[in-house]
């Protein structure tokens, strides 16, 4: 028993999946190096979201820029036979878990393009804004999830035919992890951009309630705060 695990572990663990997850963490240490250089003079909370805007733009710029161009007008399954660059072998690795990485299927290539042209751009437009202290840093929220989710919907819809679950590290690693981190960070950053845009509104607001009720002050009409204060003390 222990020996047939220790098989299913080894067809699992390949060079290529291990150097995969490696390069993965190395791309992780050195968006956060660039975040501390670049965000000496942000808050912490700036920095992280530094980190994730430097991590975002790697990816999608070293490896999605590399894969998905090559399916473009190629024949089908060109993934298995093309070039054995470092970005071709990671994505033949993913395919292990989604089998739509390993031919021209048109839904990934158009929606992951998408991603690195316009996503990795603005990543890296956004690390510009919130290191400079731009107003449009808000945006850092518009992007990513909802590419992420549309990427899943089709394959889901037809029944998850190309997604392999049978093995944890397909399902948990590939799968659920690496997808849902495009998910979930996205989102907290929605909320927390919802929350900006509040604080701005009501910071508008304020200024404009208190000259109107000076204004009424100066000719002599009360406020509906006073009014209910005088109705209440002749009572």
């Amino acid at each position: 028993m222990v020996s047939a695990a220790f098989k299913e572990a080894q067809s699992l663990f390949t060079p290529v999946s291990v150097y995969s997850l490696l390069a993965c963490a190395a791309q992780f240490v050195v968006g956060y190096i660039l975040a501390q250089i670049w965000g000496r003079k942000c808050s912490g909370t700036d920095r992280w979201l530094l980190v994730w805007l430097f991590y975002h733009a790697i990816v999608h710029i070293t490896l999605n820029n590399n894969v998905h161009p090559l399916a473009l007008g190629s024949p089908r399954n060109i993934l298995r036979y093309c070039s054995d660059s470092y970005p071709v072998h990671v994505g033949k690795e993913y395919g292990k878990a989604d089998e739509r990485w390993l031919h021209s299927d048109p839904t990934i290539v158009s929606l992951e393009l998408l991603m690195v042209v316009l996503d990795g751009i603005l990543a890296l437009v956004l690390v510009y804004a919130i290191v400079k202290d731009k107003h449009y840093s808000l945006l850092v929220c518009l992007f990513s999830g909802t590419l992420s989710q549309v990427t899943f919907c089709p394959d889901w819809l037809a029944g998850s035919p190309n997604l392999k679950s049978d093995h944890w590290l397909y399902l948990w690693i590939y799968l659920v992890f690496f997808n849902g981190v495009w998910v979930v960070v996205p989102g907290q950053l929605l909320w927390q951009s919802w929350l900006s845009l509040k604080r701005l509104h009501l910071s508008y607001q304020a200024p404009k309630k208190q000259k109107y009720t000076f204004c009424m002050y100066i000719i002599g009409i009360s406020t509906p705060t006073t009014q209910k204060g005088q109705a209440t003390q002749k009572l």
